[in-house]
């Protein structure tokens, strides 16, 4: 085993343990760590001596920033398709995760966004700590939620995934237990007894009674008592309006919500609604994964993922300057061409 590679593969009693291996990164995604895991995740469903698979990322600092976004904003620049490559091969393992016939536990400790999401919230078993924060930015920065967020999201209670795509809101463990992206909170310090507790799981009930043992509650969160609100003024049909039930409704949280979506991508948000309604429609994971892929790969393109990845990663002058910049200046059918892919074949 290679310490200095990008993805940690072993095997300890029954085990087949993936430890995603960049922490000064946050362990963000590169191909060529979709690529091992995607490997490891392939040799292990024939394998008799593995019964379960665990997902971790080294350091302390989280599982996973999602993907590589400095290397992405260059290729955007340079016009390389090379992300529509990434995106495709991502959102494969993010199905075989969804799909694997053996248990698959995620550590979800610290910061958990988007590739990180897709590597976990798709597992059958998903570990929260005290330290976690799952985010999902993508409307922030000129991008959908995706890695199979339009599925997950539009299965949340009432619109809570609705607000956190729109808000390109951050949640705790007690909220992401709540929106359906976790089962169990368990505390960093009792995560090193977890090898040793899974060794002897052979199957998921095993696997469950070990992970409940550990568990504890969490500290409340926020969304489940603010539901009723949420749903009300993110039911809306368009996002125009959920902004103006927000600004009607006047309560400090919604007031807080409704300046957070003024300052997100226009055309990002009018996406990202139109992809969760369609993603609620959806009966499976797999037409999720293709629409989004289909609208990455027309983002990709467009000038706010450029600009808003320059403002948030590159630049850091969080000053986006939208095109359009108003939410009226976004069309139904400039929206629906990004679902169209006639013109990527």
């Amino acid at each position: 085993m290679n310490a200095e590679a990008e993805v940690l593969v072993e095997e300890i009693g029954g085990i087949g343990l993936v430890t995603l291996n960049r922490p000064k990164a946050i362990n963000a995604l590169t191909l060529g760590m979709v690529r091992s895991i995607s490997a490891a995740l392939t040799q292990w469903s024939a394998s008799d001596g593995v019964s379960l698979v665990l997902i971790r990322g080294a350091g302390e600092r989280g599982l996973c920033a999602g993907g590589d976004i400095r290397a992405i904003y260059e290729d955007l620049l340079s016009g390389n398709l090379r992300p529509a490559g990434f995106w495709r091969e991502e959102y494969a393992l993010n199905q075989m995760i969804a799909d694997y016939a053996k248990p698959i536990v995620a550590v979800m400790n610290g910061i958990v966004m988007g590739g990180g999401i897709g590597l976990s919230a798709h597992a059958s078993h998903r570990i929260v700590t005290e330290t976690t924060t799952i985010a999902m930015p993508e409307t922030s920065i000129g991008f959908l939620p995706d890695v199979g967020a339009t599925y997950l999201l539009s299965r949340a209670p009432g619109e809570s995934g609705t607000h956190l795509a729109l808000t390109a809101g951050r949640v705790g463990a007690a909220d992401a237990l709540f929106l359906g992206l976790a089962d169990f909170h368990i505390e960093m310090a009792r995560l090193a007894d977890l090898p040793k507790r899974l060794r002897d799981c052979r199957s998921a009930e095993d696997i469950e009674k070990q992970l409940l043992s550990l568990a504890t509650p969490p500290s409340p969160g926020e969304l489940e008592s603010a539901q009723s609100w949420i749903d009300e003024a993110f039911s809306a049909d368009t996002v125009e309006e959920i902004c103006e039930r927000l600004a009607a409704r006047g309560e400090p949280e919604g007031l807080d919500d409704l300046q957070k979506i003024r300052g997100n991508s226009p055309t990002s948000l009018k996406i990202a609604l139109r992809a969760l309604r369609k993603g609620r429609e959806f009966k499976k994971l797999a037409p999720c994964l293709a629409m989004e892929l289909t609208v990455a790969t027309h983002l990709m393109r467009s000038h706010d993922m450029r600009e808003g990845v320059r403002a948030a990663v590159i630049d850091k002058d969080r000053k986006p300057k939208w095109s359009p910049a108003r939410l009226e200046d976004v069309s139904d059918e400039a929206v629906e061409a990004y679902f169209s892919d006639s013109d990527l074949k």
